[in-house]
């Protein structure tokens, strides 16, 4: 990891990789880690969250892939993030406390879901707790409102919130309410925080407003494609850069249609890097041969703007 380097870019979203009993399989972490960096020029790394299935993990997997992921990437990746949040406060303790132990590069945290916070202060009292576990790692607020149905804006909750946790350092923001990403990119440009996109199919429109990087599924296997996205943005060729996000959304728009999520994830990273990436875990089921089969003819049939 490289200390002290701002959390910008791309961030892969990782699967957690099951052998075909359901066992977490650490083996091929570092496979893993090289194939990121080589093959899709992504260097960064955001662990046990949505498309890791953290929540469906016991907290002995969640650290045991914690260190893996830490361990592989050291000297190779950026940052590793890990994924704190659980419906339990202790356990997000001792889990942000781990992270801190292993040399983590940050912690994110999800809004309990379950009972849910109802207001800001609700919500901060939870994520400043389990942050105050880690005092010297840089905390991130993980924003999925469609998931976990807790929709108290992030411009509200930004308000003052280095005061109730000094280690804040930004918003993993999967939400489609680009107006609340605006405001709070307006409002907190003195804070130097990390507004980190989480709806891949709409990255460019959130670059235009000011996100400095994206957390996502699809940059596991469209991570190369996506740079490239993003460097035409940053020399302001948007043609280029809408090129790229049209066919990215071709694709999603494609499987999704077929049924698409974590399980279809995994499949879709199995075939296309030559990992096994093994089943989810249920209640997730894996994806359809027909599945596999059609997202892959499509992935082929895609002809992007750099030829390849």
């Amino acid at each position: 990891m490289t200390p002290g380097k701002k959390l910008q870019g791309l961030v892969a979203a990782t699967v957690t990789p099951m052998t075909p009993d359901g066992q977490i399989n650490l083996s091929v972490i570092r496979q893993y880690v090289d194939y990121l960096v080589s093959e899709q020029n992504v260097k960064s790394v955001f662990v046990n969250g949505t498309t890791g299935e953290g929540l469906s993990l016991n907290t002995q997997e969640r650290q045991q892939l914690a260190e893996e992921w830490v361990c592989q990437g050291k000297d190779k990746l950026d940052h590793v993030i890990i994924h704190v949040g659980a419906l339990s406060l202790p356990e997000s303790q001792e889990l942000a406390r781990h992270a801190a132990a292993i040399g983590a590069s940050g912690i994110a945290v999800i809004a309990p879901f379950f009972f849910k916070p109802a207001n800001k202060d609700e919500l901060i009292a939870f994520l400043q707790k389990v942050a105050s576990e880690a005092p010297a790692v840089p905390f991130y607020y993980y924003h999925i409102p469609p998931l976990t149905g807790v929709k108290i804006r992030v411009e509200e909750l930004l308000d003052g919130i280095k005061e109730w946790i000094p280690t804040f350092q930004g918003v993993k923001f999967s939400d489609t309410d680009l107006l609340d990403l605006a405001q709070c990119i307006n409002k907190n440009e003195r804070e130097q925080f990390a507004f980190l996109y989480g709806v891949d199919e709409q990255l460019l429109s959130a670059l235009a407003i000011g996100a400095n990087g994206a957390v996502g599924s699809t940059y596991n296997y469209l991570g190369r494609k996506t740079n490239l996205m993003l460097q035409a943005f940053a020399k302001s060729d948007l043609a280029l850069a809408r090129k790229y996000q049209f066919l990215t959304g071709e694709f999603l728009s494609f499987v999704i249609k077929l049924g698409f999520g974590v399980a279809q994830t995994k499949a879709i990273m199995t075939f296309v890097s030559g990992i096994p990436m093994g089943p989810p875990r249920l209640p997730l089921v894996g994806a359809s041969e027909e599945f596999i089969a059609k997202a892959q003819a499509k992935l082929n049939s895609i002809v992007w703007p750099d030829g390849d």
